[in-house]
C-alpha cells in the first residue's frame, strides 16, 4: 500500500512499510505454515520461492525433528526401564533383607532359596515386577513419540484422541479381571507371600508353586496336576513353608498304657532323631511333647511337635511317624484300630439292635 500526498504543483508518494510486512508474512505463512520451521525460512529468505520452500520443510525439516523425537524416546524409555529395574531391584532386596533378619528366615528345603533373602527367588520376584513395568514405560514413552510426530505431520489429533479414549473405555470395562490380576500378581510379589518353591494351599488348589507372573500362579499338587490360578482369585493364601514350620503327631495309644512310659519312649526316639547329622538342618529346635490331646474309644491320643525348616515338616513326620510306631508297638503300647463289623442286608432283613 501506499499513500499520495499533495503538496502545492509537487506529488510525493510514501510506501506503507507495514504493508509490505504484512505481505511476507503471508507470503511465508503459505509456504511453510503457521508455525515454520528454521529451515523453511531460511529457504524462502534465499529464494523467495513458496515451493522451494515447502519442499525444504518437507524435505528437511520434517524429517529432522521425527529423527531427534524417535532418538529422544529410544533414550528416554531405556533411561526409565534402567530405573524401573533398579527401582523393584532396590525394593526387592530391601525387603528381602528386612525379612533376613529373622533367625532362619527363608531356609525353603528347594534349590531355589540358597540363602537368605538372595537367590532364585529373589530374582524370579524382581523378573516379574521388572518385565511388565519396563513394558509399561516403553509403551507410554513410545505412545507419547508417535503423538508428537503425528503433530509434526499436521495431522489433526482431536478425531485420533476422541476415538483412543472411546477404545480406552471399552477396554477399561472388558479388562477389568485382568487389571485385577495384575493388581493382585504386584501385592503378591512385592509382600513376598509365597515363591517358587513353596507349598501353598490356595483354596481348592493346593501343592508347590512352580512360577509366578502378575496375570497367575501356577502350582503344582501331591497327585501332579497343575493348577493356572489367576491372581485375582485368591482370596486368601496359606504359605506351608515360610520362614518356618511345624510338624504335628498325634499318637493313639493304647488305653492301659502308662502314660509316663509312653512319653519317655516317644521323647527318647524323637529326640535321638533330632540329634541325627541328617535330620538336624530339618529339625530346627528339640521336639515337644505337649501331653494328652484326646480320648479315643480305644486309647487316648499323645501330641508330639517340632519346629521345622520351612517344607520340611512333611519328611519329619513320615519318619517320625514310622520309628514311633516300631517304638509303641515294641512297648506294646500301639492301639489297635477298632474292629468293625460290616452288615449285608436286603430290604426284608434288618441287623440286630
Amino acid at each position: 500500500m501506499s499513500a499520495v500526498l499533495a503538496q502545492g504543483d509537487t506529488t510525493t508518494t510514501v510506501l506503507d512499510p507495514v504493508g509490505e510486512v504484512v505481505e511476507g508474512i503471508r507470503n511465508l505463512d503459505e509456504a511453510c505454515g503457521g508455525d515454520p520451521s528454521w529451515v523453511c525460512e531460511q529457504v524462502y529468505d534465499a529464494t523467495g520461492n513458496d515451493t522451494f520452500a515447502g519442499l525444504a520443510d518437507w524435505i528437511v525439516a520434517k524429517p529432522l525433528t521425527i529423527l531427534v523425537i524417535v532418538v529422544a524416546a529410544g533414550l528416554v524409555a531405556r533411561l526409565a526401564r534402567r530405573v524401573v529395574t533398579r527401582f523393584f531391584t532396590r525394593l526387592v532386596a530391601r525387603r528381602s533383607v528386612e525379612d533376613a533378619a529373622a533367625p532362619r528366615r527363608r531356609l525353603t528345603a528347594t534349590v531355589l532359596t540358597v540363602t537368605p533373602g538372595e537367590g532364585a527367588r529373589t530374582q524370579a520376584r524382581v523378573h516379574a515386577l521388572t518385565t511388565v513395568f519396563r513394558s509399561l514405560v516403553t509403551i507410554v514413552v513410545w505412545f507419547v513419540a508417535v503423538v508428537a510426530i503425528l503433530g509434526v505431520l499436521g495431522v489433526n489429533l482431536g478425531p485420533l484422541i476422541a476415538a483412543t479414549g472411546v477404545v480406552g473405555v471399552a477396554l477399561g470395562f472388558g479388562a477389568q479381571n485382568i487389571v485385577r490380576d495384575f493388581l493382585a500378581g504386584t501385592f503378591i510379589l512385592l509382600e513376598d507371600q509365597y515363591g517358587v518353591g513353596d507349598v501353598v494351599d490356595l483354596g481348592e488348589p493346593k501343592g508347590t508353586v512352580e512360577k509366578i507372573t502378575l496375570r497367575s500362579t501356577r502350582l503344582r499338587d501331591v497327585h501332579g496336576t497343575v493348577w493356572h490360578v489367576p491372581n485375582g482369585q485368591i482370596l486368601r493364601a496359606a504359605n506351608k513353608s515360610q520362614e518356618w514350620a511345624r510338624a504335628v503327631l498325634d499318637l493313639e495309644v493304647a488305653t492301659d498304657a502308662d502314660y509316663d512310659e509312653v512319653a519317655a519312649a516317644i521323647e527318647a526316639v524323637a529326640h535321638a532323631m533330632a540329634d541325627e547329622p541328617v535330620w538336624q538342618a530339618d529339625m530346627l529346635e528339640p521336639p515337644e511333647l505337649w501331653g494328652v490331646e484326646a480320648f479315643t474309644a480305644t486309647g487316648y491320643t499323645v501330641r508330639l511337635v517340632v519346629k521345622t525348616s520351612p517344607a520340611a515338616q512333611f519328611g519329619v513326620m513320615r519318619e517320625l511317624r514310622r520309628r514311633l510306631r516300631e517304638a509303641l508297638v515294641e512297648q506294646g503300647a500301639w492301639a489297635p484300630a477298632p474292629p468293625q463289623e460290616l452288615w449285608v442286608h436286603d430290604g426284608d432283613r434288618h441287623p440286630p439292635a
